[in-house]
């Protein structure tokens, strides 16, 4: 907050500070203390940025707070060109609101924070508050707002769907059970069903929310709990409408990070990729390249390895000048029921995936829209017409061609920013080895 003239106003940029003439007043976190003498500097961490404040003490050694108290300081703004904001505040005035009862266990006052992936987690709530690992999450906040406002600017309808069901979209054992009352009941692997019954009601939805994974992976790359940022569209005439949008969307979002999040991403070193000509390879094609050009050898065509999908980044970005390729016409056999086999070729589904910088961040494609066909669909595949009976019901009263994408948040962050481990990009992780904090 500043007040100016005993008027109180919300700021809205550092700016406000550096032309504001009177006394300011803000508020935030003792960050640091550096004790020259005389006089000592107080950083202050407040909501937008690490603000300088000299305090003199006239030798007293009373700083008058203490690091991680919450502060109220006023004083007046001082031109300084050699700090990084451009200007410091003299403090006159520092009331102490509310006291630390200790020092932070961990460095939240340091540039990185450098520890092991255990005690990085056992601290989070300490850890959140280093401006850095503070960033990554104004970084993602970036990125929500960016889907967000792109796909309501094209006509879709944010809903919000269950996370409790009666049975899962992807299928498999991969999902959590837990009692409901007198019934079994599922956490939500997808929007999926749900994402398919709105597009009659509003013909283009979206959804940001958690999804649940019950695989025992424990690797730099997956999960349990995720945030899965979603969209579906009706009337399209292919799976590439919705490769374009996502596309579409993306350019918006990186647009929208380096105008709004330039401090963020400057402090943690980003550059932002291009989204322009982002090319297409078929699934088959693409192992072929990679083998070719690689010198790698097959060893299975149901999906791309981690290391098919690294050297397929490494050739997009050496070939196109962008760490973006879709990879698109993958086997029927290893995608979900509700997927569209390509009726050129039913081995292969019109679906896809977007790799960014050698790494899946998101499964898309167009789906059954027909009622014969996805129940012959199912009935192949031995599947319970009654466990999908209220699914179906989207079929079975009409629905026009469609298809949509889940695109993980925390995997873009994570390939984004360049982190090696997507627990990093994780608020409180959860996975087979971490419940707390």
């Amino acid at each position: 907050m500043i007040k100016v003239n005993g008027d109180v106003k919300k700021i809205t940029t550092l700016d406000e500070i550096r032309q504001s003439k009177d006394i300011v007043e803000i508020e935030g976190a003792v960050h640091k203390l550096r004790d020259m003498g005389g006089f000592c500097f107080i950083l202050v961490r407040t909501l937008n940025q690490v603000v300088q404040v000299v305090w003199d003490i006239d030798g007293s050694g009373d700083y008058k707070c203490h690091e991680g108290d919450w502060v109220k300081i006023k004083g007046s703004v001082v031109e300084d060109k050699r700090s990084k904001l451009g200007f410091e505040i003299h403090g006159k005035e520092i009331n102490v609101v509310s006291k630390a009862k200790s020092l932070s266990p961990v460095p939240i006052n340091k540039g990185k924070v450098n520890l092991h992936m255990d005690n990085h987690l056992k601290h989070r709530p300490a850890v959140l508050r280093n401006p850095s690992v503070r960033a990554i999450y104004k970084i993602q906040e970036g990125i929500c707002r960016g889907f967000r406002e792109y796909l309501t600017s094209q006509s879709f309808t944010e809903f919000h769907s269950p996370k409790i069901v009666a049975q899962g979209a992807e299928g498999g054992a991969n999902i959590f059970k837990l009692e409901y009352f007198d019934k079994m009941a599922f956490l939500a692997q997808s929007p999926q069903f749900y994402k398919q019954a709105m597009v009659p009601v509003f013909g283009r939805v979206f959804e940001v929310g958690p999804v649940f994974r019950a695989e025992k992976h424990d690797t730099s790359r997956h999960l349990n709990e995720y945030t899965s940022l979603d969209f579906e569209m009706g009337f399209i005439d292919s799976f590439y409408d919705i490769m374009n949008m996502e596309a579409a969307m993306l350019k918006y979002t990186f647009e929208l990070l380096g105008r709004e999040y330039k401090e963020e991403l400057e402090l943690l070193k980003v550059e932002l990729p291009s989204t322009e000509n982002i090319p297409a390879i078929k699934f088959h094609e693409a192992k072929e390249l990679i083998a070719e050009k690689f010198n790698r050898p097959i060893r299975t065509y149901k999906d791309l390895e981690p290391d098919e999908e690294r050297l397929l980044g490494k050739w997009a970005m050496e070939e196109h000048g962008t760490p973006f390729v879709f990879v698109t016409h993958y086997p029927s056999q290893t995608r979900p029921f509700y997927t569209m086999d390509d009726p050129e070729n039913t081995d292969v589904t019109l679906s896809f995936d977007l790799l960014l910088n050698g790494l899946e961040i998101t499964t898309g494609g167009q789906r059954i829209n027909d009622y014969d066909m996805q129940i012959e669909k199912m009935q192949k595949l031995q599947m319970d017409m009654e466990e999908f009976e209220s699914y179906l019901m989207t079929h079975k009263y009409g629905t026009p061609p469609h298809g949509g994408l889940g695109l993980g948040l925390e995997r873009l962050t994570m390939q984004l920013i360049g982190l090696d481990n997507i627990r990093y990009s994780t608020l409180f992780p959860r996975d087979i080895n971490h419940l707390i904090p």
